[in-house]
């Protein structure tokens, strides 16, 4: 199987979608890795989730002497950090780049903290793969929709991620660089599902920055589903999508208030918002084909684009305001996928 006896790497690994790929890694669906190392700046993250998989209640000294004896290994290091990065990188067959600024807000305000992230730390891994000439398999990004016809910061830094990645292919061809892209994750930090979900609880309001807005929705362990069909199947510069449905945001909050007299108020779109994602650009679609549950972009360099006889997609392009759920859809995909006590009757 595909990570038998691999070093798998994952940076920014105590994130929302880092924890749920390394418990899926871990679970051997793709095989037994010979080690999988989280990667990540946050020691108080990284001692929560050491003990989560210890099983312990109270840390002991051999918590983290025997650190580097298990599968599941720990290393303190910042994507910022050339240094640090090509350190990881000397014991990795597979990468994932989960390390991310990728609150919308925080990046406008703080625009260069976002480009140190997400775009210097993209080039760092490149850089240390090339110049240190390690034998790196594959790496996969992970991107965002927001990275398509971006309008804030944070969208702006993950489609410049995606371009660095995708042309290492040319300067560093025994490597394989991927990339994923998918929407709204249900329970990652700082979405809208949680948030709305705090507010319930506390009374309400609910804050919709605009009645109309909509989003792609997905869970973590569909964003997860996404990373290792394109671990498996993608070719060298590909761009993996998964086809999904949106919701209009209204639709969400609906379902969460349920019976409830809880207050839901307009607040004005926040810096950098669109009112409508889009997953894949028309000028991307013309690149695009269909592969089983998911969509694959082509490289945009003819160096690396790989010629196929899978027929093209048949959208101009695929946009969260043409692939709406209804209501009905929008409440049976949060029961389904959130816990009962969550959604109001």
């Amino acid at each position: 199987m595909y990570l038998d006896n691999k070093r798998v790497l994952i940076t920014g690994g105590t994130g929302s979608l880092g924890k749920v790929l390394v418990r899926r890694i871990l679970s051997g669906q793709l095989g037994s890795p010979k080690s999988v190392v989280v990667f990540s700046r946050d020691e108080a993250k990284q001692h929560d989730l050491r003990m989560d998989y210890l099983n312990h209640r109270a840390a002991t000294d051999e918590v983290m002497y025997h650190n580097f004896e298990r599968t599941l290994q720990f290393k303190i290091g910042d994507v910022r950090d050339f240094h640090s990065v090509a350190q990881a990188l000397t014991s990795a067959d597979i990468v994932f780049n989960a390390a991310a600024l990728k609150q919308v807000p925080a990046c406008e305000y703080f625009p260069f903290e976002a480009v140190k992230t997400n775009i210097e730390g993209a080039e760092n891994i490149v850089r240390a793969i090339i110049e240190l000439k390690l034998p790196v398999e594959s790496v996969v990004a992970i991107s965002t929709d927001k990275a398509c016809k971006p309008t804030n910061v944070m969208g702006m830094t993950k489609a410049i991620q995606e371009r660095i990645f995708l042309a290492a292919n040319i300067s560093c061809p025994q490597t394989r660089f991927i990339a994923v892209r998918y929407g709204n994750v249900l329970a990652s930090r700082g979405s809208v599902v949680p948030l709305f979900i705090d507010q319930i609880a506390a009374g309400g309001p609910i804050t919709l920055t605009d009645k109309n807005m909509t989003r792609f929705l997905l869970t973590l362990d569909q964003a997860v589903d996404t990373v290792f069909e394109a671990l498996q199947f993608a070719a060298a510069g590909e761009t993996y999508i998964p086809k999904i449905k949106a919701a209009l945001i209204q639709d969400v909050a609906t379902a969460l208030v349920g019976s409830q007299k809880i207050e839901v108020i307009e607040s004005g779109i926040r810096p950098g918002e669109k009112m409508h994602e889009i997953m894949i650009s028309e000028e991307e679609s013309l690149r695009t084909i269909s592969r089983g549950d998911y969509f694959a972009i082509k490289s945009i360099l003819p160096e690396v684009a790989t010629t196929s006889s899978e027929p093209l997609i048949e959208f101009a392009e695929v946009s969260s305001a043409n692939f709406l759920m209804s209501t009905v859809e929008v409440k049976k995909f949060l029961e389904k996928h959130l816990s009962g006590d969550l959604i109001s009757n």
